[in-house]
């Protein structure tokens, strides 16, 4: 793995990889995140039907979300010195971790307030809806949408070299998936907004991912030399 470019290009396809087959895994056997417009009730007792394979997949989608942190590390390295570079590390690592914190509340935390809301209702739905509220809405959606959108538009500035097509794709992904943090203010479009910007995210990743393995446009192009004079 010459110069840790092919390390790189596997956590940035990697990431990406686990986390759309843990969504689509998510939605096919917990509705997901469509299920998270239900009551708290509703969300637990669709957990407790199944909570081995939808854990499952939530680890999976955090351990994708997570692949960030070692991915922004790596590319840092490889980009130009400079407060942009630096500034797109740290947002890079608090973005995954941030993500992941968020997510790891559903293998973790929420396997037992679903076993229990049977035998105390009142009790399991007021902590689940408080770990939704804070781990969910607040720290892993609206910060992980923050910073994902925040360390993209950085790699991007960090990249004069980059083209054009990857900088705009990279530029309207970031706004998109940012959109997120309108979503629980009912802004119509927000979550449509959100899940193409990922989409889109997600192949802008995949580009990044060759770009570094073909070692092009991670740092500034070379000026073209002065012609002589005559």
């Amino acid at each position: 793995m010459r110069d840790g470019r092919w390390t790189l290009a596997a956590a940035l396809v990697g990431g990406v990889a686990a986390a759309n087959a843990a969504f689509a895994g998510l939605g096919s056997v917990f509705d997901y995140p469509g299920v998270l417009a239900e009551p708290a009730g509703k969300i637990l007792d669709r957990f407790a039907a199944n909570p081995h394979v939808i854990g499952g997949w939530f680890l999976l989608l955090a351990f994708g979300a997570g692949l960030l942190v070692p991915a922004a590390v790596l590319l840092g390295r490889r980009l130009p010195p400079g407060t942009a570079t630096t500034l797109a590390v740290h947002t890079g690592v608090l973005a995954g971790l941030v993500q992941v914190l968020g997510l790891l509340r559903w293998p973790f935390a929420v396997p037992a307030l679903a076993s229990a809301h049977a035998a105390d209702p009142a009790t399991t739905e007021t902590v689940f809806t408080v770990l939704h509220h804070y781990l969910g809405t607040a720290v892993g959606e609206t910060l992980g949408y923050l910073l994902t959108a925040s360390w993209t538009l950085l790699v991007l500035r960090a990249m004069p070299g980059a083209p054009r097509w990857f900088a705009g794709l990279g530029a309207v992904s970031a706004l998109a998936v940012a959109a997120g943090v309108l979503v629980p203010l009912d802004v119509p479009g927000a979550d449509a907004a959100n899940f193409l910007g990922y989409v889109a995210w997600s192949v802008w990743m995949i580009a990044l991912a060759v770009l570094v393995v073909r070692d092009r446009a991670l740092a500034a192009r070379p000026r073209p030399a002065a012609a002589p004079a005559a």
